[in-house]
């Protein structure tokens, strides 16, 4: 493992919480909401893709 993506992993944070995070806050604008979505990363991200007009699903 390179020591960027052990640091990375360190920090507790990946590129599917922060999405998942910019999402919520740009959504909803509540900080427990974006906590929450922050957690289940990638699963909100892909529920937000399919579920949203012109997402995966057209």
């Amino acid at each position: 493992m390179s020591s960027t993506g052990g640091q990375a992993a360190q920090a507790g944070i990946g590129l599917g919480s922060a999405i998942a995070v910019a999402i919520s806050w740009t959504t909803n604008q509540s900080i427990l909401w974006a906590i929450l979505h922050g957690f289940l990363s990638w699963f909100y991200v892909i529920y937000f893709a399919f579920t949203r007009p012109g997402g995966l699903s057209g």
